[in-house]
């Protein structure tokens, strides 16, 4: 294999990874990047520094200082009632209570409540209460609220108080690290959907109708800037209080600012230590659930919320497959301290551009990049820095097993011609290719000397039976081999040596398969591909020369391995081949077909059959497409 080939193989490897991690953690899987998420998100807040908030929410707290001067926790829902109606008097946009009002308690304190609930725009918090400790997406669910978290049933303020509020879910959606990062602002359980606080807050604060559209939501004429789940994203303005806050005891002493509350939104929640929901965040060890609240209405109300929409998701995916691919390049350009100066350069550009993005409003995904940049790259260091290591090693015996695959009908001509195909030969001739299926993530996971040993038995194979049917292996690709049929002199049975050598391949790897131990044989398997025409035979390289062959002929046998995965077969012949090989069948095998197919890469049609033993029906589409 040429050095371009395998920096392409390389290449290609690097962008599969990137994809598969990027792919795995957009499904549920690899949940240790979120708390690596969650860390590095934490890092780019406190790079940012603290910001001013839009002054917007005023937080009336329910703080220590009230409970010291004589009062108690729960406040009494008369002294709830005493604070609501004070804020009332001086009109604020809206008042939201951040309290569950779900229990009853003195019939007059809830009278008095009610009535003064009664008196103002009013928002009362309500809880959604899940089955686990996890919001759950329901399996099979379908239509674009699939994707809101459900609940099992919805803990709703008293009677008595919502009717005279509108009432929204306070849930918070927490990361690996305990930090809320985003905040539903969608709930569902299997018979409604419901609005979470803070979109109800900000939706009677704007006083513009709100819009739910498929892919997003709509406050007015402006788009709320959610995650591809209805979440709206949240950065924290700075540490606690940091938002406008006012204690509650303000009210009851009479010292209450004015200014602090008119025409403003006023949010009434617990900080009380030992009564409240405190989170960290990146600013603070303990923030109060009403201050993180406050944050999302503050987003919402100013527009100033940080992006994780869709596009950003598009562009997480593009840098997960092209940063790797870029790193590996810089690597294979140059094998040398300056390839490694390089790849450290855009490293440190990227982890420049994500912070610039993140502290400008878009959130890119930093720890889903790195994962997917990192594991190929190192290998591939290590495979330039080190030749002389395991793998190294290992590639070098490949090399060497390379070198001795030559049948025995062309190393006897080479003895007699040295000078045999030194200009290139335009003759027709037939091709097989044939690749292993999971190969590439067995090697990953299992010792050196094991894949070197199962490699060898691979190789093995492939020789013998070559070798028996008369071909040519003119190299191994990776896992995998290419067979000719037409050397060192075209023969009239070229084609059917060729289709004899492809069924006895089918044969023989998959007993092989079948003879090893399950942990290695469940995890791999393989597509043959073969095909008839005319090529151009020639000998390749300088101080190590190899018999190789090029055309139309080569590429079509080549993307026939392709058709055979997605069409359920092992073996995908051309009706070229089974034509020049005179076929009519055979009792112990089923050919089926014909299929017109397109093969990647070339403009025309070509007419395919599939072949597979009489008493094995092929499964190996299903198979293959699992291990690839």
């Amino acid at each position: 294999m040429t050095r371009r080939v395998q920096i392409l193989v390389a290449l290609i490897l690097t962008a599969l990874w990137g994809a598969g991690i990027y792919a795995a953690h957009a499904h549920g899987h690899l949940r240790f990047l979120d708390r690596l998420e969650a860390t590095l998100t934490d890092w780019r807040t406190q790079v940012r520094g603290v910001q001013r908030p839009p002054d917007l929410v005023t937080i009336v707290a329910i703080d220590d200082t009230v409970v010291k001067r004589g009062g108690s926790y729960p406040l009494p829902r008369a002294d709830l009632a005493r604070v609501v109606d004070t804020i009332v008097q001086f009109k604020p946009k809206v008042v939201a209570i951040d309290l569950l009002l779900v229990d009853r308690s003195a019939a007059i304190g809830d009278a008095t409540l009610a009535n003064t609930l009664a008196t103002g725009p009013m928002v009362l918090a309500a809880a959604a209460i899940f089955p686990s400790a996890s919001e759950t997406v329901e399996a099979g669910s379908q239509g674009p609220l699939a994707v809101l978290p459900q609940a099992e049933r919805f803990l709703l303020p008293l009677p008595a108080f919502a009717d005279h509020a509108e009432v929204g879910v306070v849930n918070v959606a927490t990361g690996q690290s305990g930090s809320p990062l985003s905040v539903p602002m969608l709930f569902r359980t299997h018979d409604k959907v419901e609005l979470s606080f803070p979109l109800r807050v900000a939706t009677r604060a704007l006083d513009k109708p709100l819009t739910i559209a498929p892919d997003r939501l709509m406050l007015g004429d402006r788009a709320v800037p959610t995650d591809t789940d209805f979440a709206l994203p949240i950065t924290y303005y700075g540490p606690r209080r940091t938002i406008r806050t006012v204690s509650a005891q303000s009210i009851f002493d009479g010292t209450l600012n004015r200014a602090a509350i008119e025409n403003r939104i006023v949010v009434i929640g617990a900080s009380v230590a030992g009564g409240g929901d405190f989170y960290p965040t990146p600013f603070d060890s303990l923030m109060p659930g009403v201050e993180v609240v406050s944050t999302a209405i503050t987003h919402l109300v100013a527009g100033d919320g940080i992006v994780r929409d869709y596009r950003v998701r598009i562009a997480d995916a593009l840098a997960a497959i092209l940063l790797p691919m870029l790193l590996v390049g810089l690597l294979a350009w140059r094998r040398s301290a300056l390839g490694i100066m390089a790849a450290a350069a855009v490293m440190i550009a990227w982890a420049g551009l994500n912070t610039f993005a993140f502290t400008h409003g878009v959130w890119l995904n930093a720890a889903t990049t790195l994962a997917a940049a990192v594991p190929p790259v190192a290998i591939f260091a290590g495979v330039q820095l080190w030749a002389g290591g395991r793998r190294t090693q290992y590639l070098a015996a490949k090399s060497r097993s390379l070198a001795r695959l030559q049948a025995p009908a062309v190393q006897e001509w080479l003895a007699r011609d040295p000078d045999f195909l030194s200009k290139p030969v335009r003759q027709n001739a037939a091709v097989v290719f044939i690749d292993l299926s999971g190969f590439t993530g067995l090697s990953e996971q299992t010792e050196p000397d094991a894949i070197q040993e199962i490699l060898k038995a691979f190789h093995a194979l492939i020789d013998k039976t070559a070798v028996d049917c008369g071909g040519t292996i003119t190299g191994f690709l990776g896992d995998g081999a290419m067979l000719l049929f037409g050397l060192p002199g075209a023969m009239p049975d070229d084609a059917a040596r060729a289709l004899k050598c492809s069924i006895d391949l089918h044969r023989g790897v998959e007993r092989w398969i079948a003879s090893l131990p399950s942990a290695i044989g469940d995890r791999l398997g393989f597509k043959i591909g073969a095909h008839f025409g005319e090529i151009v035979a020639s000998r390749l390289g300088e101080s190590h020369q190899h018999i190789t062959a090029t055309g139309d002929t080569v590429n079509v046998a080549s993307r026939l391995m392709e058709v055979a995965a997605q069409n359920g077969a092992r073996l995908a012949l051309s009706d070229t081949l089974l034509d020049a090989a005179d076929f009519h069948g055979a009792p112990d095998g089923v050919l089926s077909g014909p299929l017109l197919a397109q093969v990647r890469g070339r403009s025309g049609i070509v007419t395919v059959w599939f072949w597979r033993d009489q008493d094995r029906p092929d499964q190996a589409a299903a198979r293959a497409e699992m291990i690839d």
